[in-house]
C-alpha cells in the first residue's frame, strides 16, 4: 500500500477496488472473490456506482492467508484458524499474527528473476525500489537475478512506502537483531534451567510447543512497549501532558 492508502485505511476509509486489492496482495481477483464467499474476508464497503471498496484489513487478511498457505495449511485449517481470531482485529493486529505464523518457518533464501521478484512482492517494482531493497539488505543481485529472503521481502516492500532512509532502516534492523538475540539468550537460559532434569524427548516437545508462544509474547510485548514510547515522544513533541 502507498502511504496515502495506509493513512486512509487507518482512518477507517476503504481505498482499494478489488483489482487494486488483488494486485497489491499478489493474488487474482477470482481468489479474492473466492475467499469472500468462504467468509475468509469481510465484505467490501459498497460505494458510488455499486463499486466495492477494500481497506488495510482486507490486505492484511490476504497476507495472513498467504502466510498460512506457505506453512502448508489446508483451506479448511485456515478457515478454522481465522474463525478463532476476534472479529474486530485491525490491520496492525493481523500483521502481528502473520509475523507469528512466519516465525514458524525456517529461513528460506531463494534465487529469483526480476519478474519473479515483482510477483513475490505483490506489485511491480521500479529500478529505484529494487535498489532500495538492496540497500536494506533484503535482496542481493546475483547474476541476472536476485537472492532474496522470502521472509523479509514482504516487510521490505512495505518499508518502501515508509519515509525513512535505507540507512535508518538498516540501523533499526541492527538494533532489533541485537536486542532480540539478547532476549533469546536470556529466555533460552531460563527454559534450559527449567527442563534440566527432563528427558530429551520431553525437552524437544516443550521447545516445539513454546516456540510460537514465546514469539507471540515477544511481539505483543514489543508492540505495546513501542506504542507507549511513541505516545510519550509525540506528547513531548506536541507539548501535551502524557496520559495515564
Amino acid at each position: 500500500m502507498t502511504t496515502s492508502d495506509t493513512e486512509a485505511a487507518d482512518a477507517g476509509g476503504p481505498t482499494l477496488t478489488i483489482d487494486e486489492l488483488a494486485a497489491r496482495a499478489g493474488v487474482t481477483v477470482r481468489t479474492v472473490r473466492f475467499y469472500g464467499t468462504r467468509g475468509l474476508l469481510p465484505p467490501p464497503v459498497i460505494g458510488p456506482r455499486r463499486v466495492g471498496r477494500y481497506d488495510g484489513e482486507h490486505l492484511a487478511r490476504l497476507a495472513l492467508i498467504e502466510e498460512l498457505q506457505h506453512q502448508g495449511m489446508t483451506l479448511a485449517a485456515i478457515e478454522r484458524y481465522l474463525r478463532r481470531l476476534p472479529s474486530d482485529l485491525s490491520a496492525h493486529d493481523l500483521a502481528l499474527h502473520r509475523a507469528v505464523v512466519a516465525s514458524w518457518a525456517p529461513e528460506t533464501v531463494e534465487r529469483v528473476s526480476r519478474e519473479e521478484l515483482g510477483r513475490r512482492a505483490g506489485r511491480p517494482l521500479t529500478d529505484e525500489e529494487v535498489d532500495r531493497l538492496g540497500a536494506m539488505d533484503v535482496v542481493v543481485p546475483e547474476g541476472e537475478g536476485y537472492r532474496v529472503d522470502a521472509g523479509l521481502l514482504r516487510l521490505g516492500v512495505e518499508l518502501l512506502d515508509v519515509p525513512l532512509s535505507p540507512e535508518t532502516v538498516l540501523a533499526a534492523r541492527t538494533a532489533l537483531l541485537e536486542h532480540s538475540r539478547a532476549a533469546a539468550r536470556d529466555l533460552s537460559r531460563l527454559l534450559r534451567d527449567a527442563v534440566a532434569e527432563r528427558e530429551a524427548r520431553d525437552v524437544r516437545s516443550l521447545s516445539a510447543h513454546m516456540h510460537p508462544l514465546v514469539v507471540q509474547a515477544l511481539l505483543t510485548t514489543f508492540q505495546r512497549s513501542l506504542r507507549e514510547e511513541l505516545r510519550e515522544w509525540l506528547d513531548t513533541e506536541t507539548g501535551e501532558r502524557p496520559g495515564p
